[in-house]
């Protein structure tokens, strides 16, 4: 990971250096002005999401952890959860901790090269979740609707194939567009009203008009978040076909209870997805957008281990084992 940072960085600087030899841009900095507030408003949300990070940091280390050290628990959907929890793992780091910096901060500055790799991998890293969402609902299909041949089909290495095409996938789909949008004219001024580095501020921030990137970035991000949701609720539509048929009431209740951890994530995600990027959100204050990236950026990667434990009693036992390990 932090040989992909080197690179990242590199490219952008290149293409920085570039620009500034062609007077293209002259902003060095952007300024992130993220929860407004006093000092203890600010203090308070620090503690706040501090608390938060740190229980995602534990909680997702803790699936992992189970995942990888209890053999019962090595099965395509238990792997697929451990690896969807270290993607959590990451996907959290790449935005939360600036975050935290910028309450404590009086000029909330972020590099030029900072602010278009963090949008990067805050990306990169939502696209591969998405990619994931995908592939667990077709393990749960494969699953329920054809239980006899999902051990010929699911089978380890198929499971380590498809995961391994969702990091490749998610970290190629915004690589050349990050690029391009950091090679728009910037000459000021740098002021983003967001909690992060996102696109919709930093095109407004651009000095000249840039349609066929902006068009190209939302037919992009369309793309990745519409066909995704369409492959799910097909998914899930054949397999509440297939739980109907279920004679007992016991047989249906176990079907449902085996995705019902996974559609609860899938509503979550893409939910407050479809608010910020899809709805109109040009009437919404600066503050309420914040609030609602929130539910992508913090509130997912916080529930994903809860939800995924409580309702999992392999899990439940497996997450005992651990903890009982650390506390020894």
């Amino acid at each position: 990971m932090q040989s992909i940072d080197v690179m990242i960085f590199s490219v952008f600087s290149t293409a920085r250096s570039s620009m500034n030899k062609s007077g293209a841009h002259t902003v060095t900095e952007f300024v992130l002005l993220g929860f407004s507030g006093h000092w203890e408003t600010r203090i308070l949300l620090f503690s706040l999401f501090f608390i938060v990070y740190i229980l995602t940091m534990v909680g997702n280390g803790a699936i992992m952890c189970a995942v990888r050290w209890d053999q019962r628990l090595h099965t395509p959907m238990y792997i697929l959860l451990g690896n969807f929890a270290f993607l959590e793992f990451w996907y959290i780091n790449s935005t939360v901790p600036s975050m935290l910096e910028n309450f404590l901060s009086e000029t909330k500055t972020i590099s030029f090269a900072g602010c278009f790799l963090q949008f990067y991998f805050f990306s990169s890293l939502g696209t591969t979740e998405i990619y994931f969402l995908c592939i667990m609902a077709y393990d749960r299909y494969l699953a329920i609707c054809h239980p006899l041949h999902y051990p010929a089909i699911m089978t380890l290495k198929h499971c380590c194939t498809l995961m391994s095409v969702c990091w490749v996938l998610g970290f190629l789909s915004y690589f050349l567009s990050t690029i391009q949008l950091s090679q728009l004219s910037f000459c000021g001024p740098n002021i983003i009203d967001h909690i992060i580095c996102d696109i919709d501020p930093l095109m407004a921030l651009s000095c000249a008009p840039a349609p066929v990137t902006e068009i190209l970035f939302y037919i992009l991000s369309s793309l990745i978040l519409f066909i995704p949701i369409l492959y799910i609720l097909g998914s899930y539509i054949l397999l509440l076909r297939a739980v109907l048929k279920v004679p007992s009431a016991a047989g249906r209740h176990k079907a449902f209870s085996t995705c019902g951890s996974h559609l609860a994530i899938v509503c979550l995600f893409f939910g407050s997805l479809m608010i910020m990027y899809v709805s109109p959100t040009t009437g919404n204050s600066g503050e309420v957008q914040k609030i609602i990236s929130l539910f992508y950026l913090v509130v997912t990667p916080f529930l994903n281990p809860l939800i995924y434990s409580l309702r999992n009693k392999e899990m439940k036992t497996a997450l005992r084992k651990v903890m009982g390990i650390a506390s020894e």
